[in-house]
């Protein structure tokens, strides 16, 4: 006869189990969002400086415009309690929200700006811009990213 007792504990244990590994999977898909995003910045910000050297305003103007939309998406991709897995981003995030978000804003204005000037054909506004962009970038990642991954 099956012992009612152990078969409740063992389901019990199985259905915690279940919850736990569908949380970290959920974890696990927060940041690779979140990494993507990241990544597809740096690229936008690699093409951007190659087009700057070869005078190509239109591409410069295309990457900024990316980086307007994806600097939109980076307070969503870092929702409370994403800190489990893989990642570089710091408590800071979330304990300075409105300091994280601020960061956000100024490198979607950055981005911006540059595009304007991108589209103006105004190389010393371009080269002024990019900086813009490259401190916006730098001092978000200065105060809420870690040298290394977690875990």
């Amino acid at each position: 006869m099956v012992d009612t007792k152990r078969l409740l504990i063992g389901a019990v244990a199985f259905s915690a189990s279940l919850v736990l590994v569908s949380e970290v999977f959920a974890q696990t898909e927060v940041i690779e969002k979140r990494q993507k995003v990241m990544k597809q910045q740096s690229a936008d910000v690699k093409a951007i400086k190659a087009a700057v050297e070869s005078k190509d305003f239109a591409t410069v103007e295309t990457k900024a415009k990316d980086l307007v939309e994806t600097s939109s998406k980076i307070p969503g991709v870092f929702p409370k309690g994403s800190t489990k897995g893989k990642t570089k981003a710091t408590a800071a995030i979330w304990e300075k929200r409105d300091e994280f978000e601020a960061a956000a804003k100024n490198l979607n204005k950055a981005a911006g700006e540059l595009a304007a000037a991108a589209k103006s054909k105004d190389e010393a506004a371009v080269g002024t811009k990019v900086k813009a962009v490259s401190d916006a970038c730098g001092s978000c990642h200065k105060a809420f990213r870690a040298d290394k991954y977690s875990e």
